[in-house]
């Protein structure tokens, strides 16, 4: 026995990603410009990261097409997972570059480079500009999904980076400390790295199926069990297909005599349990129920 749900209706904010790609890109461009023009590793490395947030974004504003795609034969859930994937994606190239500004980083503070302040200030205001505007394109759908909030963190992983190249370029203009760039580059560096492993894991958490957040299952199953006419519960399941989807399923046992309307009323029980009771509404489960005097161990299941 289950419930039936519509899946079709899942709305996720395209246009704004595709803003926040178009505002990504041209400041890309200018960037990469500038790094050859001032020799500038932390501009160099926000040029990089930004090449990173023109991918992402592009990579999340087709897993924002594909996720609303209509369900099939073929995938049942539609393209609902597109979203982790777009996600693991822009995080890994993130942790690319925090890797190679973190190297480079060490590497500059041995040997600097002379480095023209002025224009290097001039790309880092620039850069900040339009990260902010992305920002603020992108901020009331970060917590649409893991696609959005990678794509968010992305951009305000580059506003800090802006700011990094502004700091080093003034350092360098008022005190001709050009190892600044180089601490400028490794900040970046460890502010990109920290953020990408909790995105990473949040990613992998889904992919593998774990319960979602929030959700203990032994306190669901406690709940179910206080429930009228049942005896007991195994077989208990929870996963995501999208952070924005929770799924759970399980095998519910009740007493022989239990009559069909009883059963009935029974499975909506337990239905608006797992949808109301807890801090994740699930409100797509599927329930088994079986007879105490089913032939199958239930003892024996989790």
């Amino acid at each position: 026995m289950g419930v039936q749900h519509d899946h079709a209706s899942v709305g996720t904010p395209r246009r704004r990603l595709l803003i926040a790609f178009a505002i990504t890109s041209m400041v890309f461009i200018i960037e990469v410009v500038g790094a050859v023009i001032t020799g500038s590793l932390a501009l160099l490395v926000d040029a990089a990261h930004m090449l990173t947030d023109v991918i992402g974004l592009a990579l999340a504003v087709t897993a924002a097409h594909l996720m609303n795609r209509e369900p099939s034969a073929r995938h049942t859930w539609g393209l609902r997972r597109a979203e982790v994937l777009g996600a693991l994606a822009q995080a890994a190239l993130l942790l690319g570059v925090g890797i190679f500004a973190l190297v480079e980083g060490v590497r500059r503070l041995f040997e600097p480079p002379e480095i023209a302040s002025g224009s290097l200030l001039f790309f880092g205001i620039v850069g900040l500009l339009a990260n902010i505007a992305s920002l603020f394109v992108l901020m009331s759908g970060r917590k649409a999904n893991l696609n959005m909030r990678a794509a968010f963190l992305e951009v305000l992983n580059d506003a800090l980076g802006s700011v990094g190249v502004i700091v080093s370029a003034i350092l360098i203009a008022t005190l001709g400390w050009y190892r600044a760039d180089a601490v400028a580059g490794i900040v970046i560096a460890l502010l990109i790295i920290p953020r990408t492993l909790i995105l990473l894991r949040a990613s992998g958490s889904v992919l593998l199926e774990s319960t979602p957040p929030g959700l203990d299952l032994e306190d669901v199953r406690r709940h179910l069990r206080e429930l009228p006419h049942v005896v007991d519960v195994h077989d208990l399941h929870a996963s995501q297909v999208s952070t924005d989807l929770p799924t759970l399923s399980a095998h519910v046992v009740v007493d022989d005599e239990l009559s069909q309307e009883a059963s009935s009323a029974l499975l909506r029980s337990l239905q608006e349990c797992v949808a109301e009771h807890f801090a994740v509404s699930v409100e797509h489960s599927t329930f088994q129920i079986e007879p105490r005097s089913h032939p199958d161990e239930h003892a024996t299941h989790a």
